[in-house]
């Protein structure tokens, strides 16, 4: 029953790793919950062993079909009835949902959402624990073949590293709903469950909208691009030597800005509601043809965040058919000048302008 920490659903039958420590685990899909005897007498995590450039096998399961499973977890906070309430982050949430349905074909089913408009006693309210449950989720039992998105839309922050592994000495971190009580979740948490278990032929594609969020996955490299759109990669592989990319799988992340800047939740983007920024500029790229290779969308992004009472990028254009649907009813764009810069980090260096992109 137990492979690599990995238990199969007692119900559906589909993989769940199992967070260290776990007497039993809840299904993402089904919301079964399996026991597990003794948990200390597992394997330990693939992940936790420790080496600059890791090679595990992947878990074993079924093949994968000729085109792969897509997955995702998608998580929008408002923090409501907090002093750090946010307008815009659920909005966010559907509209990525939407877009992942309806033009890149993932499969409803294969979606898990954490929003407040969930019951906050279950499994998909967006506490740290649920989160957390979500991460595993994604990333256990891929096959080569699969893609995954990880879209994270809520507060952000940092705190003090004494690792010595952040170059600015902070860990970037994401906020769930419930991180004034249980805590933040930490980019080497993140990085463990997400990034380090993918294997060869598994692609991971994340978004977050977040403050500090530029090197939230803790992957090794970062796209450095001016005003102009020229660019050049960073190595933030930790002094340390620890490796924080995968085990072979392709990992790429866009985010909202620098991990010194704040992300905005505004509705600078739209006339009649709020949005976060990078997940609105990031949507209306794909819906406006912007869409073809990684740095054509990084650019558009940029390019409509910084442009100041400017056109946005279409004038008196109606917004885009998913935009206009979800959120303005086909109102004019007008952006405001928001002082943030979308990044793109990967876990290895490549032509952003050449390679195509794809969920």
């Amino acid at each position: 029953m137990y492979s690599n920490m990995l238990v199969n659903c007692s119900n559906c039958r589909t993989p769940l790793q199992l967070p260290p420590g776990a007497g039993s685990i809840r299904c993402a899909l089904c919301q079964a919950v399996t026991p597990v005897p003794d948990p200390r007498a597992l394997p330990p995590q693939p992940y936790a062993v420790p080496g600059p450039s890791p090679s595990f096998h992947a878990p074993p399961g079924p093949p994968p079909s000729f085109h792969g499973r897509k997955k995702a977890v998608i998580v929008g906070i408002s923090y409501r009835y907090s002093r750090h309430e946010l307008k815009g982050c659920i909005n966010d949430a559907k509209c990525m949902k939407y877009l992942l349905i309806n033009k890149f074909k993932f499969p409803e089913p294969s979606i898990i959402m954490l929003t407040e408009e969930e019951d906050p006693r279950g499994p998909k309210f967006p506490s740290k624990h649920n989160i957390r449950m979500a991460m595993y989720w994604l990333a256990q039992g891929c096959q080569p073949g699969d893609s995954l998105v990880f879209h994270y839309s809520g507060h952000g922050s940092q705190q003090r590293n004494y690792s010595g592994d952040e170059a600015d000495g902070y860990d970037e971190t994401i906020c769930p709903f419930d991180f004034e009580t249980q805590g933040m979740i930490v980019d080497d948490e993140i990085n463990a469950a997400l990034v380090r278990p993918l294997t060869h032929g598994v692609r991971l594609h994340a978004l977050i909208d977040a403050c500090h969020s530029g090197t939230v996955l803790d992957l090794p490299y970062l796209c450095r691009m001016n005003s102009s759109g020229h660019y050049a990669w960073e190595d933030h592989r930790p002094r340390s030597g620890v490796w924080k990319g995968s085990s072979g799988g392709e990992v790429i992340c866009f985010s909202g800005c620098d991990d010194h800047q704040t992300s905005a939740d505004t509705s600078a983007l739209s006339k009649i509601t709020s949005t976060g920024a990078m997940t609105f500029c990031f949507i209306q790229a794909i819906e406006r043809g912007h869409g073809a290779t990684y740095g054509s969308i990084l650019n558009a992004m940029r390019t409509a965040i910084k442009n100041v009472g400017g056109s946005g990028g279409g004038g008196g254009d109606v917004v885009t058919s998913l935009l206009s649907m979800l959120l303005t009813g086909g109102s004019g764009l007008s952006v405001g000048g928001l002082r943030q810069e979308p990044q793109l980090t990967a876990c290895e260096m490549f032509d952003v302008y050449s390679k195509p992109f794809s969920l």
